[in-house]
């Protein structure tokens, strides 16, 4: 599963989907982020400094079912989306495995990890990848490594 706003992390997202034949699920605000970069910006920022949980639209219906979770999302500033928090406040991943990639322009996975680590104590996690904006096109060799090191 994945959020996504420009693209980079749906990329990343399409070619582990493509590497492990599994299902893909992207997750879509209630209210949609504009298409101007300065403006999701202050959207943004605003979010975090209040600690919003944006409604997610769309539901997984048999989130049981899986036992490896594939987490994506952009890291804007050093934080997860704020709507990745509601998805972890609405969904139990115990025992459930987390493997988490993001794309960042330089901040790398910070201290998303930990976050996650918090947000869902019971769910082991793996490893997570970082991927460069700029290079989430040309990355299917670093998600064939990663994903195969999960396997």
């Amino acid at each position: 599963m994945y959020f996504s706003w420009v693209g980079s992390t749906q990329n990343i997202a399409k070619e582990i989907q493509k590497q492990t034949n599994s299902d893909i699920f992207e997750i879509v605000p209630e209210v949609a982020y504009s298409d101007d970069y300065d403006m999701v910006v202050d959207d943004v920022k605003k979010e975090q400094q209040e600690k919003a949980r944006p409604k997610i639209k769309n539901k997984i219906e048999n989130i049981d079912e899986y036992e490896t979770i594939y987490v994506g999302y952009p890291n804007w500033w050093g934080e997860m989306p704020m709507i990745l928090y509601t998805f972890f406040e609405d969904y139990d991943l115990s025992n459930k495995t987390i493997a988490l990639f993001c794309t960042s322009g330089e901040s790398g996975l910070s201290d998303t990890e930990k976050t996650i680590q918090v947000l869902e104590p019971s769910a082991p996690m793996v490893k997570g990848l970082y991927v460069s904006k700029l290079a989430s096109k040309e990355a299917t060799s670093d998600v064939k490594e990663w994903v195969n090191e999960i396997k």
